[in-house]
């Protein structure tokens, strides 16, 4: 483990990442564009409308992902997955962003003013990406355990997000030594449970402490949930950045259209994930100088009815109410039975001035 003091904060196109700064939240357009450009420039213009800080591409194509075979294991089998019976090859070939699109995509968030990256898939795919200038690289939680590819990324220069689903901690730790070994010290890792969609019961939020402990890392999550709840909650647990899959209109397809979020959900997510993050804090009691008014609303001790001069003062002529301006309640027992020094109108806050032996 890598555990060796503060964790150092992380600039990524001039805005900071860490704990001191508000969540820095990526829109995932991944294949939603279904090979329309316009479609995709429409998702970034969405994007940038809901508040997101930057939008991310995946950088491939189906000869760089796997080969072109419909043999047992390039076929996916899983009943329950979005994309069963489904060729490997046919899937990416779906899926993929155009390598034309891409640096008028990343121009586009740009002039809109977003962050623009994306996640290589190949050590091509690196140096194309370096070539557009891209403020960052993204390693997908399936290309983790692909040493040589973060060797290539982490060989750049810039920092490094590696989302980490399914790894074991001895593959993440491989995968941070690789990265350090290769020059990158600006490393974030993302918590991400690999199932699409993932389930809230699967999603183990805890990690992400532990996480930032274990490798002296920034750290964020990568989440296939439904909705925002798992994200805001991922920021109380000290994530600086989320990462969420973006849609126009779930209805309307898109391969990961059915657990990515739509521009009015995206918008809340900002908006809430920057709020959970205000409320943070620290550790504080007594009240903040806000509540400083407040306190006169708290209860304390007034006169209920007349007192004469010399009455024992008693239940019948004291009551506890609010606001706060006579005697605090904790002395409810040192005053019954004492007596008045003087005439005491109903409505009076009571003093120790008013009361004798």
């Amino acid at each position: 483990m890598h555990n060796t003091g503060s964790v150092r904060t992380i600039t990524i196109g001039g805005r900071e990442i860490s704990r001191d700064a508000a969540p820095f939240i990526i829109a995932e357009l991944s294949g939603n564009h279904s090979h329309s450009l316009d479609t995709a420039r429409a998702m970034i213009k969405a994007a940038a409308e809901s508040g997101a800080h930057a939008i991310k591409l995946q950088t491939y194509t189906a000869d760089s992902m796997t080969l072109d075979v419909e043999e047992a294991g390039f076929v996916i089998e899983e009943k329950d997955s979005l994309w069963y019976g489904a060729s490997l090859y046919s899937l990416y070939q779906q899926a993929a962003t155009p390598y034309e699109w891409h640096s008028e995509l990343f121009d586009y968030a740009k002039s809109l003013g977003m962050l623009a990256f994306s996640s290589p898939f190949d050590e091509a795919a690196v140096d194309f990406l370096d070539e557009l200038d891209v403020p960052c690289f993204k390693i997908a939680s399936f290309e983790l355990t692909d040493i040589p590819l973060i060797r290539k990324a982490a060989g750049k220069g810039k920092p490094l997000i590696m989302s980490t689903g399914m790894a074991s901690l001895s593959e993440i730790e491989l995968a941070v030594d690789t990265a350090r070994h290769a020059g990158c010290e600006d490393i974030i890792l993302l918590k991400c449970t690999s199932t699409y969609p993932a389930e809230p019961v699967n999603t183990n939020l805890t990690t992400i402490p532990h996480l930032r402990s274990a490798f002296n890392c920034e750290v964020g999550l990568s989440d296939h949930t439904g909705g925002i709840g798992a994200a805001v909650a991922s920021v109380a647990l000290g994530a600086s950045v989320i990462e969420k899959h973006f849609v126009l209109d779930r209805n309307g397809g898109g391969v990961d259209a059915a657990f990515s979020l739509e521009p009015q959900e995206l918008s809340t997510l900002v908006i809430e994930t920057e709020r959970a993050w205000q409320a943070l804090g620290e550790v504080k009691y007594g009240g903040t100088l806000a509540e400083d008014k407040a306190k006169q609303y708290r209860r304390s001790i007034y006169v209920s009815r007349d007192i004469q001069p010399g009455e024992t003062l008693a239940p019948d002529n004291l009551k506890i109410v609010r606001p706060a301006f006579g005697l605090a309640p904790k002395h409810w027992d040192a005053v019954l039975h004492k007596k008045a020094t003087r005439h005491i109108k109903k409505g009076t806050a009571l003093s120790w001035e008013h009361i004798g032996e």
